[in-house]
């Protein structure tokens, strides 16, 4: 089970984005890493880098890597619709990024490893995969085991019921899909037309 591990704060410099939520070490150097990172004569990127630039965005935001992201990519392309609004809804449709969204986890990493530790529930049944594709009608739960969990009760008593394509109990500790979210209900600061045109090539 692939993952990426390394530096989080590069990966962040890279982007001049704090994907991974906030980070102070990112605040003290908004520029990328390296010796010219920080330079004003940094050479203007091509149409190409910048279409390899957001789909490498879109990947460490959501945690996913090359093989799977294009394999998501090609699902997108195959159903009817705009296919870079479906790739980011089958993006925000994996187990791990519903149980951050709802507020279980404080991070995706956290819920992709509360979601592979068997503390997550779909459907009434214990699901570990973190690309479990999460349907509209779908409840996701903490296991009754783990409601206990002082990691998860911390991150739940601040949660923000922010987004509205879910439904949640607090009580049973289990929220509902409703529906997929829209383009502009989903807050990542991606281009998803950029993935589209480097993958279409």
């Amino acid at each position: 089970m692939a993952r990426y591990i390394g530096p989080k704060t590069k990966i962040a410099r890279k982007f001049r984005e704090p994907i991974y939520g906030p980070d102070r070490y990112f605040e003290k150097k908004k520029y990328p890493p390296g010796q010219h990172g920080n330079s004003k004569r940094r050479k203007k990127q091509s149409e190409y880098g910048m279409q390899l630039m957001e789909k490498q965005k879109a990947k460490y935001t959501y945690g996913i890597l090359e093989k799977q992201f294009r394999k998501m990519y090609r699902r997108a392309s195959s159903r009817k619709g705009i296919t870079g609004e479906i790739l980011l809804q089958l993006a925000e449709s994996r187990l791990d990024n519903v149980v951050y969204r709802l507020g279980i986890a404080p991070t995706r990493a956290g819920a992709r490893q509360l979601v592979t530790h068997k503390h997550i529930v779909v459907n009434e049944k214990v699901t570990n995969i973190p690309s479990f594709e999460v349907k509209e009608g779908d409840i996701v739960s903490v296991r009754e085991r783990s409601k206990s969990m002082e990691a998860i009760n911390d991150s739940l008593s601040t949660r923000k019921n922010q987004f509205p394509w879910f439904e949640w109990d607090d009580d049973k500790m289990q929220g509902k899909m409703i529906q997929l979210p829209t383009r502009e209900q989903i807050p990542e600061n991606i281009n998803e037309q950029l993935i589209v045109e480097l993958y279409s090539k």
